[in-house]
């Protein structure tokens, strides 16, 4: 019994396997700060050791059982009593009894699903961790550890470009174009503004990025507007006729991808803000949505191409597929972090040629 501080007690240490070799994440806290994660990604597994250790040695922690879980859980901050859980997996590491020694226990949450991108906004946060629990008759000990997960997807090269003309009748006549309607997170932003029609003194021309963050439905819907980027333009009045370019490089941005409806939750939209301010501080702006996504990473593809092309029919066995991934486990992180260097090197050459 530990009533009053008397008795046995015991801390709980979460090991994931091959977390010396995995990569991390940066995600922020409720409080603004960043802290990082190991990352995971959709399907894979996720496995380790929970390592129990007694704080008093020659006394035996009675308890009645031992469990951990994995849990994916969005949490409403208006609503905190309420947390909503999308996924929710239990393992028993051991039964009612007594632990007179320190011990470890195996576990593995094997290809577990992960449908959704770990983020942190204004109103909600969403989140996947793993939590241990000793239960015990008077006050449970938890432990508990987040990961981050990262959603990947990947749209054609040639995507359709966004046109459109905007304007005031007698006194404004403008055309924009944007090269594409979807973007990847690293991705550049280009396109060109045209002057049709310039009957007012433009004072100056500034491009945004805004993100929209959506929580609740109904009358409960609640929208958040946060303008992540400001880019200007242009400074001075145009003339008909002028031609302005516009290149926007989108990895010095915080961004996370696009999200509609996360499990009719909330929803997490881009747009590009066009401003233009007169000299008298009057504002014309035109909206348009984007969509942002994660690119994969060139690894995971080549993983897994490699893979089925030694045995195709590791791709369609799940067993096989799980046995095969084990043993190449540690050659396959050693790529990842490798390969990754490269593709952002690769991306910042690229960014530097454009």
């Amino acid at each position: 019994m530990s009533f009053f501080g008397f008795g046995q007690s015991a801390e709980i240490d979460i090991v994931l396997d091959g977390q010396e070799n995995r990569r991390t994440a940066e995600i922020k806290t409720e409080d603004g700060k960043k802290e990082k994660y190991y990352l995971y990604f959709d399907g894979e597994t996720v496995s380790g050791k929970v390592n129990v250790t007694l704080k008093k040695s020659g006394s035996k922690l009675e308890h009645q059982g031992i469990k951990i879980e994995f849990i994916g859980q969005i949490e409403l901050y208006y609503d905190r009593g309420n947390h909503h859980e999308f996924t929710s997996l239990v393992k028993e590491l051991a039964r009612p009894g007594d632990l007179t020694q320190n011990t470890s226990y195996n576990f593995e949450f094997s290809q577990v699903e992960k449908p959704y991108e770990s983020y942190t906004g204004a109103n909600v946060r969403l989140r996947y961790f793993l939590r241990v629990t000793i239960v015990k008759r008077i006050s449970d000990t938890v432990k508990e550890q987040d990961i981050v997960v990262h959603t990947l997807s990947q749209y054609p090269e040639m995507n359709s470009s966004i046109k459109m003309e905007v304007g005031i009748e007698d006194c404004l006549h403008i055309e924009f174009e944007y090269n594409k309607s979807k973007y990847h997170l690293k991705d550049v932003i280009v396109g060109k503004i045209y002057f049709l029609l310039v009957r007012i003194k433009i004072r100056y021309m500034e491009l945004a990025i805004v993100r929209r963050e959506t929580t609740g439905a109904g009358p409960n819907t609640f929208n958040e507007n946060e303008t992540i980027a400001k880019y200007e333009i242009m400074d001075g009045a145009p003339v008909r006729g002028e031609s302005i370019p516009i290149r926007l490089f989108l990895s010095g941005y915080e961004l996370t991808p696009t999200m509609r409806d996360i499990n009719k939750k909330f929803s997490v939209r881009y747009y590009l803000n066009l401003v233009l301010v007169d000299e008298e501080e009057r504002r014309y702006f035109k909206q348009q949505e984007i969509t942002i996504f994660r690119r994969a990473d060139k690894v995971r593809k080549n993983y897994q191409a490699a893979l089925s092309h030694h045995n195709p029919s590791l791709l369609s066995d799940g067993s096989s597929a799980r046995a095969a991934q084990q043993q190449q486990q540690q050659q396959q992180e050693r790529q990842q972090n490798e390969e990754a260097e490269e593709d952002e090197k690769e991306d910042e050459n690229d960014e530097e040629e454009k």
